[in-house]
């Protein structure tokens, strides 16, 4: 007989958080840093705009597709293959001799990169987030009271009364 323990949400939230954290902090560094590439491998910043250009378009290629992934090899699988990636491709960056491998290991991220954002949203059981949108019988007594339903006829709204056209220099006499 196998027991299973309970597991922390608030783990699972944090680790979540530190992989989206590195995303965004990379695609800031990379920004910011684009210059320093061009001067240190010896390129134009036109040509370095691809390391940007490349990772986003990785990016966008993998974020359609990360639900399909997450269904076919399992969302914590996926998740984790997502983060590994990510960090390999970043030390590689780290270490590119040129720019043409700085760009196919930013691709490389980019696939990496793709899930930690919207993989938040669905690390948890679909019960859990029922129970936490309050579409559970309990979680309606945890509400504030001015987000409680309150049943019967809305307050009715006072009608508008037209008012008069004004000239804009002024009242007109006769």
């Amino acid at each position: 007989m196998t027991s299973t323990r309970p597991i922390n949400p608030w783990i699972i939230a944090l680790t979540v958080m530190i992989a989206t954290f590195m995303e965004v902090l990379d695609t800031s560094v990379a920004n910011v840093a684009l210059p320093h590439i061009a001067g240190n491998l010896s390129a134009t910043v036109e040509e370095t705009t691809w390391v940007l250009t490349s990772y986003l378009v990785a990016n966008a290629v993998v974020l359609p597709l990360g639900g399909y992934f997450s269904s076919l090899m399992g969302r914590k699988r996926f998740y984790l293959t997502c983060v590994s990636v990510f960090t390999v491709a970043s030390f590689l960056c780290g270490i590119a001799p040129s720019l043409g491998w700085l760009i196919f290991f930013r691709v490389l991220q980019g696939l990496g990169g793709g899930e930690p954002g919207p993989g938040v949203h669905d690390q948890h059981a679909p019960e859990e987030v029922q129970q936490r949108q309050g579409l559970h019988p309990l979680a309606e007594r945890r509400r504030p009271p001015h987000l409680l339903h309150r049943p019967g006829p809305a307050r009715p709204r006072r009608p508008v009364q037209p008012q008069p056209r004004r000239h804009p220099s002024g009242p007109r006499g006769p």
